[in-house]
């Protein structure tokens, strides 16, 4: 029983840290949209969130807090590739031609889909403080249950990303008018800066 009492309780921690608007969410979302390598994305995604959560429970998180300077190149880094991320979700969004998900842009490389959702997720801090320290720490606070809080947490982020990826196709018909295209990727604009915006500003 307590097993799954710590399984439970990793799953509802896994799911309350990562079901937010943020940038990698909004990546997934876009994709699942448009149909552009979802599988490989959500496979990304979740497979890093896998090794973040061990990564925790193992002990990193000590890692990182003992590492301020490394946290603070990670801040920066990440911080830059949303502006740049950011000023690319704006130019979509100002040229609604080719925002259409049935006639829009050709798709864009699985290369390149795949970076991006590993630099959304691997140059983002807030993933080492939350995914790693965290939950590492309240992880331990189920002893000899860890590695269950664990395997509750990660079961978590496999479900939010295959649900976000696969499940955004039901919005389609909304999305059908490059005007609501135009609206999603301003919003993801203005996100990506006030994410990149708060970095700079904790740094």
């Amino acid at each position: 029983m307590t097993h799954l009492l710590a399984a439970a309780s990793g799953l509802g921690l896994g799911l309350s840290l990562i079901v937010a608007i943020g940038a990698q969410n909004a990546f997934v979302l876009r994709q699942g949209l448009r149909r552009e390598h979802v599988a490989a994305i959500v496979a990304v995604c979740a497979a890093s969130d896998v090794v973040l959560i061990g990564a925790g429970v193992a002990g990193a998180g000590a890692l990182v807090q003992d590492r301020p300077g490394l946290l603070t190149a990670v801040r920066l880094g990440g911080a830059a590739f949303l502006v740049v991320y950011a000023l690319v979700a704006a130019r979509r969004a100002a040229r609604p031609q080719a925002l259409d998900a049935a006639q829009g842009a050709a798709p864009g490389s699985r290369a390149a889909a795949v970076g991006t959702a590993l630099a959304l997720t691997w140059l983002n801090p807030h993933v080492y403080l939350d995914t790693v320290v965290l939950l590492g720490s309240i992880a331990h606070g189920h002893p000899g249950d860890e590695w269950w809080f664990a395997a509750g947490a990660a079961v978590g982020s496999v479900v939010w990303f295959t649900a976000l990826g696969l499940g955004a196709r039901l919005l389609r018909p909304v999305f059908a008018r490059p005007g609501a295209w135009r609206l999603l990727d301003g919003a993801i604009a203005l996100v990506m800066l006030a994410i990149a915006a708060s970095l700079v500003l904790a740094a």
